[in-house]
């Protein structure tokens, strides 16, 4: 997959397709072969070297996964765990540049004004874009989105789908499981 492609990734319920992105992240060994990514073989690297690798790689499930009693800022802020020491994170003592570009991303997906509110107070949409704004926060080379419209009802499936169509325009470079063949035509190239 070249840099700045969207790919969509389909197949029946057990195919393989998480599986397949728990590889890319080294969550999981594959049984047979490797799996590089942006050139660092992730069977193969260890310790510092695949902590590194993986920051270059976001993974977003299709629960949203976010801390329903934080604000929609301090979930995004949650995703510079990688980046900021841990510390900062439990006592959500950030840097006023990680504040910023915690902000700055929740701007780029119309969520600015939500903020402050806590995740459980958000709608389903709005939820899974604070999920994706997360992911976008460790500012990722590769980004891999599992089934992110799956919970979602049609009318809140055009909201990811505009975060994810920006994205593109970004550059961003997209791996997307999905079952439903009009999204994977709507938003890939492959």
């Amino acid at each position: 997959i070249a840099p700045g492609e969207l790919v969509a990734v389909l197949g029946r319920s057990g195919a393989g397709k998480t599986t397949l992105f728990r590889c890319l992240t080294g969550l999981t060994q594959p049984d047979a072969g490797s799996v590089v990514v942006r050139g660092h073989d992730i069977c193969r690297v260890r310790g510092r070297a695949l902590q590194a690798a993986r920051q270059e790689i976001a993974l977003i499930f299709q629960q949203f996964n976010l801390v329903r009693r934080l604000t929609a800022h301090h979930n995004v802020l949650a995703g510079r765990l990688a980046r900021v020491p841990a510390w900062r994170v439990v006592f959500r003592r950030f840097a006023r540049p990680d504040r910023q570009h915690a902000l700055a991303c929740l701007d780029a997906v119309g969520l600015l004004d939500r903020a402050w509110t806590r995740a459980d107070q958000l709608s389903g949409g709005q939820q899974q874009r604070v999920a994706i704004v997360r992911a976008m926060a460790t500012d990722p080379d590769v980004l891999l989105l599992d089934e992110v419209t799956a919970a979602l009802d049609p009318e809140l499936i055009g909201g990811v789908l505009a975060v994810i169509r920006d994205l593109k325009e970004r550059g961003m470079t997209m791996l997307i499981v999905t079952h439903e063949m009009g999204f994977a035509r709507r938003v890939a190239d492959h």
